[in-house]
């Protein structure tokens, strides 16, 4: 963060009201950690990159949303968790599209990608699947089934607070499995 001291609500206010020079603090301030952050989790420079100017154009998209922000930092942490993982899935599909390409034209790089096409599809699967049944429960119910935080611990009758916990470990194992497995997937290619 910078030296520079400035009130971080009052700055979230004038970019929520469309302050481009507000906007360019927060993301000047911001900048690091959030690059440091994705690149942990996706482990590319570009794609990490990518996300960040994602992050960043969806958090002007969305300014208005910042009034209700009280703690940003727990937001950037979400909001590019969630555009990794869906970047990681994109990949997943970009790759499958390519493989069935493959198949169709009868053209190949490698004979080994026949195989790869199923393991990279079910890696996100897997990852899912290997969490603690609560932590999957309430990543299910948030990601496929879009339920808010509330409605999921009204759901399972637990506290918001748990729900925010098992979302955070949940996202953070599946982050880690995915970067073990990505590993091994681009030795073939």
């Amino acid at each position: 963060m910078s030296s520079l001291h400035y009130n971080e609500k009052d700055l979230l206010l004038k970019v929520a009201d469309g302050d481009e020079n507000a906007f360019a603090i927060i993301f000047q301030n911001w900048l690091p950690f959030l690059s440091s952050h994705i690149f942990r989790i996706t482990e590319s420079k570009e794609l990490t990159e990518e996300i960040v100017q994602d992050v960043f154009l969806k958090i002007w998209l969305t300014r208005e949303a910042l009034i209700e922000i009280d703690n940003f930092k727990a937001y950037l942490v979400v909001i590019s968790r969630n555009y990794a993982l869906n970047s990681l899935r994109k990949i997943s599909r970009e790759r499958k599209k390519y493989e069935k390409w493959e198949q169709e034209t009868h053209f190949s790089l490698s004979e080994d990608t026949e195989n790869i096409n199923s393991d990279i599809h079910s890696l996100i699967d897997n990852a899912i699947s290997n969490l603690p049944e609560r932590q999957r429960q309430v990543y299910v119910l948030h990601r496929f089934e879009q339920m808010k935080y509330h409605e999921i611990a009204q759901s399972l009758s637990i506290g918001k607070e748990t729900v925010k916990t098992h979302m955070k470990l949940a996202v953070g194992s599946i982050s880690a499995f995915i970067r073990s497995k990505m590993v091994i997937f681009m030795l073939f290619f």
